[in-house]
């Protein structure tokens, strides 16, 4: 006998959009149903309950037509917007992947989800920490700070490092991992709250509010009178611009993201890039799901640091999908403090 169909609450993305996303360009709609089992002969397929999305600030490219300087496809207006999730396995026809399995990966904004292309889904291994880690933590904003930090900015002992976007998902794992690693940590935040969370709960040794400086490149200079030889850049625009007035000699930036720019119709110029040749200065962009070959190796190194609690990870949870798309529109406002997670159900 064939499974009733259930409803299926979604997250719509109405239309293309310009400068920055509104709530009123998502709909959230339980006009769709879904068969909660699998068509017949169509072999690899998912059948997911979805448990926990994840908002990250790349999605907002996604929201526009794609131009030259994207590298993810744009959304589908009238489409279930897609992001990292985490998901229980209901039914599966694909080899990797079994009734009961919890996977994250890239999941549409819905409560279930017949996946066909299940080639970012990863099974997870470790269930004695909160699920939720895997939208974060332990997901691809973690495989980011790993990536960006250990391999594209090959850190020395007594580096100093400074963070942009300090406290959010990929800057508070960044900060910690350059502590642990020995280096002097500055991180840069919206909000006095968030500053005090940067050198109370992460362990940097100096935050500030960038809002509150009149002059950047003074601010810098304070916190670092002899130079900067990290930058983990996820704002540019003035920022980048300042901290390459600031850089040493033989300095590495790691490119991974630049969030202040998102929601511009053109960008902002960038002045200070011939300091990168007057000071020998590596500057590198580079694509997490490039390394995703890496993620065992990363579990290595990660799960002792949060299981001997080495490691400090905040989450800023919202409850139901109906309020996802507030909680999407908060990280371009800066609302939110730390990893934004929204809830779907809790098993």
């Amino acid at each position: 006998m064939a499974e009733v169909a259930v409803r299926n609450k979604q997250v719509i993305l109405k239309d293309y959009i310009n400068g920055y996303p509104k709530e009123s360009d998502m709909v959230v709609t339980s006009d769709a149903t879904i068969r909660l089992e699998l068509p017949e002969n169509d072999g690899g397929l998912v059948l997911t309950k979805n448990l926990y999305l994840s908002c990250d600030p790349y999605m907002r490219s996604r929201m526009s037509r794609a131009t030259e300087a994207s590298y993810v496809d744009s959304f589908t207006p009238g489409s279930p917007m897609l992001g990292y999730g985490v998901s229980r396995v209901l039914d599966s026809s694909h080899l990797n992947f079994k009734k009961g399995d919890l996977i994250w990966g890239l999941i549409n904004w819905e409560e279930y989800s017949l996946i066909k292309d299940t080639s970012s889904l990863i099974k997870i291994q470790h269930t004695d920490v909160p699920l939720s880690y895997y939208t974060g933590i332990l997901g691809m904003p973690g495989m980011t700070a790993y990536v960006g930090f250990y391999e594209i900015c090959s850190p020395k002992k007594g580096d100093t490092v400074f963070v942009s976007a300090a406290s959010g998902a990929v800057g508070q794992l960044v900060g910690q991992f350059a502590k642990l690693f020995g280096c002097y940590v500055v991180g840069s935040a919206g909000s006095q709250e968030k500053v005090d969370l940067l050198k109370n709960k992460f362990g940097f040794d100096e935050a500030f509010n960038y809002k509150e400086e009149q002059d950047l490149n003074a601010a810098l200079k304070r916190y670092f009178p002899n130079g900067i030889d990290i930058y983990f850049e996820n704002v540019g625009g003035k920022m980048l611009d300042e901290v390459l007035r600031n850089m040493r000699l033989n300095g590495r930036i790691a490119v991974c993201g630049m969030i202040s720019q998102y929601n511009l119709d053109q960008s902002e110029g960038t002045r200070n890039l011939f300091l990168l040749v007057a000071r020998s200065i590596r500057m590198e962009g580079f694509l997490v799901f490039q390394h995703y070959h890496k993620y065992p190796k990363f579990l290595e190194m990660i799960m002792p640091l949060i299981h001997e609690g080495k490691i400090t990870y905040i989450e800023d949870t919202v409850e139901g999908l109906e309020n996802a798309p507030a909680a999407l529109i908060g990280l371009y406002t800066g609302t939110n403090v730390g990893k934004q997670v929204v809830a779907i159900t809790h098993e």
